[in-house]
């Protein structure tokens, strides 16, 4: 039951318990900031890595999520609580660029614009919003003090900066939702691979952020487009938007690749990350995927399992990686980078990335949510949440 001072908010209560309570509404606490009335918000597969017992997350977080991206491409995502857009509802003395009513949606990155990192347009790096770290996000851990969206209401920092106005109305809710993280940051994954117009590329992984790496390399013109899973569902959507599916668990995908394209491909992207399984689609390896990227790469252009992953360290064949001339980038999307030219490719019907959305559904539905999305069961592949029943 909400009143005036208090809103319904996804909070985390242990690995594998969420559930929606009652909690103080957000207010102002500097002149930049804005209060949001949330009328979509997502569920990601980063926010999984909390949800399962992964992090040092402590019970009452709210939920929100971000991602984050380790590039030969390699995107890896990892938090809870900042796929968020909605409606201004409330704003600090110092917002001069919003006004009540307008519709907007957040980069998961919470920065100050300030920064020398954020001059240089390194917005996921912050160093000003989360003091001892660069960077800062919606409700994940460590990633400071900052509430997810999974909730009716959010406040924003630094709203001029932080929020993307968008066209007054309802049309392309389900698309733009996706602009706070998932499309920029599969763009970015392409971006920092190298690509160029015309090249083949594998894209390991199709989850959300997998399938937008693909979708966005096809919008750059690419050729042949790899995307390897198991999951049917995910496979039969990488091959509704022209790309070439590849099952892991039928043959060793990097085999499989250069048999259909003829040799190596000449990008490859890591939409997996450390928790990245062998063919048996049971026991993590946290490397295969780099690995594979290594092998299926083409020469010719530059909670875990076991104690060292847990640690961060992969091992992998640097010897290949350095014989065959390959680059490798790395980190979170700069979603400000990119979220403005996104939403204008939506605007203008040149792309529509939210047919990665699976279900829609109220704030009520989440628990439910996040226990098939975890198991990815019953078709749940991308989940939308209306905490407010939309508008």
């Amino acid at each position: 039951m909400t009143s005036a001072t208090t809103m319904q908010a996804l909070n985390y209560l242990g690995p594998y318990k969420v559930r929606v309570e009652e909690v103080e509404k957000p207010k102002l606490q500097h002149p930049d900031d804005v209060i949001v009335k949330v009328t979509t918000a997502a569920i990601c597969g980063s926010d999984l890595h909390m949800y399962e017992g992964r992090t040092a997350a402590e019970p009452g977080i709210t939920f929100g999520k971000i991602s984050t991206l380790n590039q030969l491409s390699t995107i890896t995502e990892k938090a809870k609580g900042h796929e968020n857009m909605g409606i201004v509802e409330e704003l600090g003395e110092g917002v001069t660029l919003l006004k009540k009513g307008d519709r907007v949606v957040m980069p998961f990155n919470v920065a100050d614009g300030r920064c020398r990192n954020c001059e240089e347009g390194k917005t996921a790096f912050c160093t000003g919003v989360n003091p001892g770290f660069a960077g800062g996000a919606y409700g994940y851990v460590a990633m400071g003090p900052y509430r997810g969206g999974q909730a009716q209401y959010i406040r924003i920092p630094y709203a001029d900066f932080n929020a993307l106005k968008l066209p007054p109305g309802k049309e392309h809710e389900s698309d733009f939702i996706l602009l706070a993280d998932i499309f920029p940051t599969g763009w970015h994954g392409v971006e920092i691979s190298g690509f160029k117009s015309g090249e083949s590329i594998a894209v390991f992984g199709a989850g959300p952020v997998g399938l937008m790496a693909a979708y966005s390399a096809a919008l750059r013109g690419g050729s042949n487009i790899y995307v390897v899973d198991r999951v049917a569902e995910r496979l039969e959507a990488a091959k509704k938007i022209g790309c070439i599916p590849i099952d892991f668990t039928k043959g060793d995908a990097v085999d499989q690749i250069i048999a259909h394209n003829g040799g190596e491909v000449d990008r490859s992207i890591d939409a997996v990350g450390y928790q990245a399984v062998g063919s048996d689609g049971s026991s993590e390896k946290a490397n295969i995927v780099l690995e594979n990227m290594i092998r299926v790469s083409s020469p010719f252009d530059p909670g875990a399992a076991d104690p060292a992953t847990a640690n961060g360290m992969i091992s992998l064949s640097f010897g290949k990686l350095f014989e065959k001339g390959l680059s490798m980038g790395t980190g979170q999307c700069n979603v400000k980078s990119y979220n403005r030219y996104l939403r204008d490719l939506i605007i203008a019907g040149k792309a529509k990335p939210s047919f990665v959305v699976s279900h829609e559904l109220g704030l009520a539905d989440a628990e439910m949510a996040y226990d098939k999305f975890d198991k990815r069961a019953d078709g749940f592949t991308k989940v939308l949440l209306h905490p407010n029943g939309g508008f």
